[in-house]
């Protein structure tokens, strides 16, 4: 009788669908998506942290708005689920460096020399 109920127990794993990984995206960076059918609705749980505009019908966009962890459902006219996925911001670590001050966050692009991003005051060496 154990035999069959860990049997059983097995096929039930096998079968359930596996949950899909996050997607992760950059902050001010966006990812692209491809979806299975034509989307209806678009839900996204935390929009300080992500937000998703259409390209078409199939296609979306998935921009890191604010470091974080949100999820982002798409649906078709049927109702049914095209797309339900974890969505993780973060910063890039590719020669990028930002310290936070308060309520300020100062972003610099250190590639040879370190430049605040959005600053148009040049470039800032720092020894």
């Amino acid at each position: 009788m154990l035999r069959l109920a860990v049997c059983a127990l097995a096929g039930l794993l096998i079968a359930a669908p596996a949950a899909a990984a996050p997607l992760s995206v950059y902050l001010d960076q966006g990812s692209k998506v491809r979806l299975p059918g034509t989307a209806r609705n678009v839900v996204v749980a935390n929009p300080r942290v992500a937000d998703v505009n259409l390209l078409g019908p199939q296609d979306l966009v998935v921009i890191g708005k604010g470091y974080g962890v949100t999820n982002v459902v798409v649906t078709d006219a049927q109702g049914r689920t095209l797309f339900d996925r974890d969505i993780v911001v973060s910063a890039r670590s590719d020669g990028q460096v930002s310290y936070f001050r308060g309520g300020e966050i100062r972003t610099f692009s250190c590639a040879p020399l370190c430049q605040s991003i959005g600053d148009e005051a040049g470039q800032t060496p720092v020894p």
